[in-house]
C-alpha cells in the first residue's frame, strides 16, 4: 500500500514549496490521494519554509504531519527542527553542502547529497532542490520518474524543464 507523509524544509527561495507541489501533482496524476500543506514565515526569501505532503491510496484524513516517514532538509535549522519528528525506520534526505552537521539518530536512514555541487555541475545551484527531489522519488518509489517528469512539464515553467529534468535524474543517480 502506498502511504507517505513527507516534510520538505529549508529557507524561502530554495524551492521547498515547489518540490512539494510537483510531488503532489505527480501523485494525483497516478490516481493517489494527496494533501499539500505549505508553511512559511512572512519574510519570504530567506525566512524558514516547509511543506507537508501526504500521499496515500486511501483518503487523507488530515494534512497535518506530526511523524513523517520522510523528511527532506536544505538547511541546518530545518534539520534541528524536523530530525526528531521522523518516525523510527524513516528516511532523512539532506543537502550536505548546506547542512553543517550529520543527523544524530541511528534509527533512521540518512541520505546526504551535496546537492549544491551537483546542481552547479548541471548549470545552476538553484536546481539543488530538484536533485534532492529526484533522490527522494528514487529511494521511496512513492511515484514513478515518469509521473514526476510529467508533473514538472505540466506544472513547471517550460524554460526550466530540461535543466530540472537533468537535476532530477542526477538525484536519482545519487541514490543508486
Amino acid at each position: 500500500m502506498v502511504f507517505q507523509e513527507i516534510i520538505f524544509a529549508g529557507f524561502g527561495g530554495q524551492g521547498i514549496l515547489s518540490m512539494g507541489k510537483f510531488l503532489a501533482h505527480a501523485a494525483m496524476e497516478t490516481d493517489l490521494n494527496v494533501s499539500w500543506l505549505p508553511s512559511y514565515g512572512p519574510e519570504m526569501r530567506g525566512g524558514t519554509c516547509n511543506c507537508a505532503v501526504t500521499i496515500s491510496e486511501e483518503a487523507v484524513g488530515s494534512p497535518i504531519v506530526t511523524e513523517p516517514s520522510t523528511v527532506l532538509v536544505m538547511n541546518r535549522p530545518s534539520l534541528d527542527k524536523f530530525e526528531p519528528m521522523v518516525r523510527p525506520g524513516g528516511l532523512l534526505i539532506m543537502d550536505s553542502n548546506l547542512v553543517d552537521r550529520f543527523p544524530v539518530r541511528s534509527d533512521i536512514e540518512v541520505i546526504a547529497i551535496p546537492a549544491q555541487k551537483e546542481a552547479e555541475e548541471i548549470g545552476k545551484k538553484t536546481i539543488a532542490n530538484m536533485v534532492l527531489l529526484g533522490a527522494l522519488v528514487k529511494r521511496t518509489e512513492v511515484v514513478s520518474e515518469e509521473a514526476l517528469l510529467k508533473a514538472l512539464k505540466e506544472h513547471g515553467r517550460e524554460e526550466f524543464y530540461e535543466m530540472n529534468k537533468k537535476a532530477i535524474e542526477k538525484g536519482m543517480d545519487c541514490v543508486k
